[in-house]
């Protein structure tokens, strides 16, 4: 082909790509609410997904979704706690017919759901599939503490000691400089640190004893934990101790015994002795 032949096709396909481009920011801007500009050409010149494909809701979250507005307009009064447990009791007492096009359009979603996420996994490179696993599996580890946090509330462990300044912050926190937490938190440890000596010690003695009370609170609180079969929450520095305690007063015992056997021995030994000393005397 000669090289004014491929500059002319050049031409022409840059011609229909800017013809292509015109006519999508031409009808975005007639209706932007419904086809906006940037989205589209954005998407239409990218060839990959930034993000993953949410997950579909389910059929008692649709149902949800669809009914709190109008049960939040009609009792704006109500408490968010309020509205989904009445929401939750409206479902309950639904029929399966009622229930049934929820259901079919969660299913049409997750078939959905798996086809976008074969798409999206299918462009990822390598670098990006290593980065998404550290991401779940931080997600994960975040979700755990999450749970073991409110299990650990639920069964009334004791909370950590606080610290002087922490003490000190809690007291004046109402009265500090600043309009925004973080500014009267600034103003605080300002104060803080300008404090005397004589003054830090009355909140440095009261964050002793609260270390006491956290002490005596745990060691009553990991006692419950073993006797109610929960071992696994006890501190292991605290199982290392009560596992050392036993041991001690056995080997205690042991050298008591062996010392006690000794000096019966001992006697015997001095007894034997003796009558062969007498018995040698009188021949």
């Amino acid at each position: 082909m000669a090289p004014s032949s491929l500059v002319s096709a050049a031409a022409n396909l840059w011609t229909k790509c800017f013809s292509v481009y015109s006519c999508t920011t031409t009808l975005a801007s007639r209706s932007p609410g419904f086809f906006p500009a940037s989205t589209f050409c954005v998407r239409w010149l990218s060839t990959t997904t930034s993000t993953p494909p949410k997950r579909p809701l389910n059929a008692y979250m649709r149902y949800v979704q669809q009914h709190r507005p109008v049960l939040v307009r009609l009792h704006p009064e109500i408490r968010a706690v309020d509205v989904v447990r009445k929401i939750a009791q409206q479902w309950r007492a639904l029929s399966p017919e009622q229930k049934r096009p929820f259901e079919e359009a969660s299913v049409k979603a997750r078939e959905q759901f798996r086809v976008d996420l074969q798409r999206y996994t299918a462009q990822l490179t390598p670098a990006q599939e290593k980065q998404q696993a550290l991401d779940k599996k931080q997600r994960l580890a975040k979700r755990k503490a999450i749970r073991k946090k409110r299990e650990l509330t639920a069964l009334g462990k004791p909370k950590r000691p606080r610290s002087a300044f922490n003490i000190y912050m809690s007291e004046h926190f109402e009265e500090a400089r600043g309009t925004t937490i973080q500014a009267k938190m600034k103003s605080l440890l300002e104060d803080w640190k300008n404090l005397f000596n004589h003054q830090k010690q009355v909140y440095t003695q009261l964050a002793e004893d609260d270390k006491i009370r956290y002490k005596n609170e745990m060691k009553s609180w990991e006692d419950h934990m073993v006797e109610i079969g929960r071992a696994d929450l006890v501190r292991e520095q605290t199982l290392s101790t009560k596992a050392k305690k036993p041991a001690l007063k056995t080997k205690k015992k042991v050298v008591k015994r062996t010392s006690a056997k000794a000096i019966t021995l001992r006697k015997k030994a001095k007894s034997s002795t003796t009558k062969t000393v007498k018995t040698s005397k009188k021949r």
